[in-house]
């Protein structure tokens, strides 16, 4: 995707609708595109809204252990109501700040969860194997677990936006700085995440939970403070995900309804938009079940095999050379994660439905 963001000389594809319009035309590419982005980041904030909520009650209950419990609801609403403010900063560049804060506070509550698992140590009744009683629940899991790595690489679905900020000259396209990025990310990623899923599960086992941090509660303090981390942390990255939908809201409105550009025009649809995903987060918040699913349904396509089918498309590589065998290789990995990862989260989805009470 980096590559195809100037695949047509003298012009620079912003948006990832662009792209597909110009390897499948003009109205096959939106239909093919666009509701999927559009999928990707609602339910991405959808999930960002549930997260910040269970992670701001669980530093409530750390911090005031005598307090009378507050219905994880209500703390969805608290975090949904820092969304309304921020959703009205106009572009990516108004959010950098709160973008290079969200990258900070992950790196920071990613190593307090694994070297606070590392220091706890295992639990005296561990347990490493499958969680389910029964060869097809273990498996329902496996094809669960699919989904939910596939959602750890959502930031692809807005990758050509992002790219859209960075100059580019001919001397210097934007592809060589974006490259360096995108590099530098993944050897973070490597570096804070993968411990975190192994130390995480030497301490737990198979009863982590979907959100390790609900698992650990000492020490006190440095738990509470992980929690906060990752209210910020995912306070920006909601709104990495909401701005291409308010741009495209924004559009639609302007172009096709003849709304006038009027500051709100911006208000209200903004608005709306953040009690939306906030409505159905109170309603659904089952964040393992979700997280796989959106990652095998909309994560896959968009990600794995979306940006291979076009690549075939605009650039034609030679049968069995290295570029079309990585690609199909891809095209078939992403198709089986698509399948088999939604197919475990609904299972998952409806067993997580079955013990919950609605608006709890």
């Amino acid at each position: 995707m980096i590559e195809m963001h100037e695949a047509e000389s003298g012009k620079r594809f912003d948006r990832y609708h662009e792209l597909g319009q110009y390897a499948f035309g003009e109205k096959l590419g939106l239909w093919i595109v666009v509701p999927q982005t559009l999928i990707v980041h609602v339910g991405t904030d959808i999930i960002y809204m549930i997260t910040g909520g269970n992670s701001l009650k669980k530093a409530h209950q750390i911090l005031c252990k005598n307090c009378k419990p507050i219905k994880t609801t209500y703390f969805i609403m608290i975090f949904a109501s820092l969304q309304f403010f921020l959703s009205h900063l106009p572009s990516f560049n108004s959010i950098i700040g709160v973008s290079i804060s969200a990258a900070v506070m992950s790196i920071c509550y990613s190593t307090i969860v694994w070297t606070s698992s590392a220091h706890k140590g295992a639990l005296p009744d561990v347990k490493y194997d499958g969680r389910s009683s029964t060869t097809i629940g273990n498996v329902f899991d496996f094809f669960t677990g699919l989904g939910t790595i596939a959602f750890g690489y959502a930031a692809h679905n807005v990758l050509l936006e992002i790219q859209a900020t960075v100059p580019s000259t001919p001397e210097k396209p934007s592809k060589k700085a974006m490259w360096k990025g995108m590099i530098a990310a993944y050897i973070v990623v490597g570096l804070f995440y993968f411990p975190v899923a192994i130390f995480g599960y030497w301490a737990f086992g198979n009863s982590v939970t979907d959100n390790i941090l609900m698992s650990l509660d000492k020490p006190h303090w440095l738990t509470a403070v992980a929690n906060i981390f990752v209210v910020i942390h995912v306070t920006g990255s909601y709104q990495v995900f909401a701005v291409p939908v308010f741009d495209m809201m924004e559009s639609l409105m302007v172009r096709r309804m003849n709304f006038k550009p009027t500051w709100y025009l911006r208000f209200i649809s903004r608005n709306i938009y953040v009690a939306l995903t906030m409505l159905v987060a109170t309603i659904f918040p089952f964040f393992g079940g979700l997280l796989s699913f959106l990652g095998g349904l909309v994560f896959a396509p968009t990600t794995y095999f979306l940006p291979c089918i076009i690549w075939l498309v605009v650039y034609k590589p030679k049968r069995f050379s290295g570029s079309w065998c990585a690609n199909w290789f891809c095209i078939v990995f992403g198709v089986l994660l698509m399948v088999l990862g939604s197919i475990g989260a609904m299972r998952e989805i409806i067993l997580q439905a079955k013990d919950y009470k609605f608006f709890s």
